[in-house]
């Protein structure tokens, strides 16, 4: 698809073309049997949208229904191609400078992303590349929110369809393994990680309804179709974060794509063996949850193999620590925990199975009213949507000829706002919502929406977990820190911030594997990035484990260090002091 030859132009009138005006460009779009022209106009109809009315002249115009029509003429490919170019052009252009266009491409009536999809499968190899063009240029253009409530529903509608073309259904299995793979943790700027963590947050939370989709398309009878959903199954376990599952993330593969007995047994055995120490989320329930359900609801399933998998039941409930992962899990594998506990021949196999149902039990709240009366709810779209009504209230509401546009938007962007709520990162709300409201709202009142839904939240956010400690300025400063933390090959911490003051004192707290250790080695050693030098700052470490060391006092302890001793008993006690 070669560049445009239009000029991008900023500037916005908000003075509508007219009817007639739209479709005579649109018409010559897809009536044209010159490509290099039909993508000239596909730009330039885009640009007169974006610098007079937005996204309404699609909606006013009907140019959605259109270029649907445009696209699935299985007798013209020239409109095919053209309906491409016009979708390519949108893609690139609507989401960058008016991010509400997400609704129309994605939400209302369907969307028109399923269209491209099948357009891949086009005889015309310029139909095919020119829907590629299309869905790599949303893919860009899209922030990670979006991409988890606009794009994931979309793919993931689209490969529950009986009726796709197999190349639409590669491509959709591409994304979504491109999604994962643009979410794992890596060493970028710190506005990018963040970026990640939203995205990797949100998608092992949509992992229990996207891995039976991924592992219904492995066993496709098409060699293309299961190929692309195992790569993509593999990008997927990149969400789980969890060291003791990841050694067995071929077994698990493997009993996904040859379900059988033998590799079912398998896979339990490995698990079994798996001593599961972190914590456990999400991500690691829904990969897992499927595969013990398997062998629970098994009648053919032996004793042995039943005694196996009540074990991992119980070890990995006991790693669950929030109630609300609990109860969208548990209840699946609940039944067959009770069959096995009320039916094992073996009586050891129905103790085991006893103990692992108690423990779901607890896991989930069901034992007593009280056991999760501690915990702090997720804030839901709900909420968002009640705060964010009320702010564009405050600004004037919208008006009656935006209503229809933004019935849907409004949904979009509250659930977006929900996941940098749940992830607690507040600083990305401002643009979930401010450029949505772009052509809808004044300028000014826009910024003023996305910055007051933010401080709701921030405020909300003080009330739940408790507001940052004033600090004295008259403190002094031992150390304040962005760095990244790692081991072996894994990135641990990335783009943390440290900050200590002189005179207090602080707990590290965090699930086992999460880097405590080793963050204390790398400050103790002087060689955490952004912390004074070993020569301005001296630190002592004492491990948990200290040997032969273990019955002597800290003072005895810290003036067998070299560096420490010469600052003489008096000066040590002082510090310790």
């Amino acid at each position: 698809m070669s560049a445009a030859t239009v000029p991008v132009k900023t500037s916005y009138s908000g003075v509508a073309p007219t009817s007639d005006e739209v479709n005579s460009i649109f018409n010559t779009i897809v009536e044209t049997n010159n490509a290099q022209i039909s993508l000239d106009t596909s730009y330039a109809l885009t640009n007169l949208l974006l610098q007079t009315v937005g996204i309404k002249g699609l909606v006013v115009n009907d140019l959605i229904p259109q270029i649907k029509k445009a696209s699935t003429d299985k007798k013209n490919g020239s409109k095919r191609e053209s309906a491409m170019f016009i979708l390519g052009a949108m893609f690139e252009r609507f989401p960058r400078e008016q991010p509400l266009s997400e609704v129309v491409f994605l939400v209302q009536n369907g969307g028109v992303l399923n269209l491209v999809l099948d357009c891949l499968a086009d005889k015309g190899p310029t139909v095919r590349e020119s829907a590629q063009y299309a869905v790599d240029e949303l893919f860009k253009n899209m922030s990670p929110e979006a991409k988890v409530i606009g794009l994931l529903p979309a793919l993931m509608h689209y490969l529950s369809k009986p009726t796709g073309k197999w190349q639409g259904t590669v491509g959709a299995y591409t994304l979504l393994g491109k999604m994962a793979d643009s979410a794992q943790m890596g060493s970028s700027a710190k506005e990018e990680e963040q970026a990640k963590d939203v995205l990797r947050e949100s998608m092992g939370r949509a992992l229990k309804e996207l891995i039976p989709i991924v592992e219904g398309g492995m066993h496709d009878l098409k060699a293309e179709v299961a190929k692309a959903a195992q790569k993509t199954m593999l990008s997927l376990t990149t969400l789980l974060q969890n060291d003791d599952v990841a050694p067995r993330i071929n077994l698990i593969m493997d009993t996904m794509k040859n379900p059988s007995t033998q590799s079912l047994q398998k896979a339990i055995h490995g698990l079994s063996q798996t001593t599961f120490v972190a914590e456990v989320n999400s991500p690691v329930l829904a990969l897992l949850t499927p595969i013990l359900e398997r062998s629970l609801n098994n009648p053919t399933t032996s004793q042995e193999v039943l005694r196996q998998t009540v074990v991992v039941c119980e070890n990995l409930t006991r790693l669950v620590h929030d109630p609300f992962e609990a109860r969208v899990f548990l209840p699946k594998l609940q039944p067959g925990v009770k069959n096995v506990k009320d039916r094992a021949s073996l009586p050891e196999v129905r103790e085991l199975a006893e103990r692992a149902y108690n423990v779901m039990v607890k896991a989930m709240g069901e034992d007593t009213d009280n056991v999760t009366a501690g915990q702090i709810a997720r804030t839901t779209v709900d909420d968002v949507l009640k705060v964010l009504d009320k702010e564009i209230r405050a600004q004037g509401g919208i008006q009656k000829e935006d209503s229809p546009l933004w019935k849907d938007g409004q949904t979009y962007v509250s659930a977006m706002v929900r996941e940098d709520v749940n992830a607690r990162i507040f600083s990305r709300i401002p643009a979930r919502v401010s450029p949505y409201l772009k052509y809808i709202l004044p300028e000014e009142a826009c910024k003023t929406v996305g910055d007051n839904v933010q401080k709701h939240f921030v405020d909300e956010d003080h009330k739940k977990y408790g507001a940052p400690v004033v600090e004295d300025p008259t403190e002094v400063e031992v150390v304040d820190a962005d760095f990244s933390l790692g081991y072996g090959g894994m990135l641990l911490l990335s783009h943390t911030n440290l900050r200590l003051l002189k005179g207090h004192r602080y707990g590290l707290c965090g699930r086992n594997g999460a880097g405590k250790s080793t963050l204390m080695r790398s400050i103790a050693e002087g060689k955490l990035e952004g912390s004074p030098s070993k020569d301005v700052l001296k630190t002592c470490f004492v491990e948990h484990n200290q040997g032969e060391d273990a019955d002597i006092t800290i003072i005895d302890y810290c003036m067998k260090d070299p560096e420490i001793n010469s600052e003489g008993l008096e000066r040590i006690s002082q510090v310790l002091n």
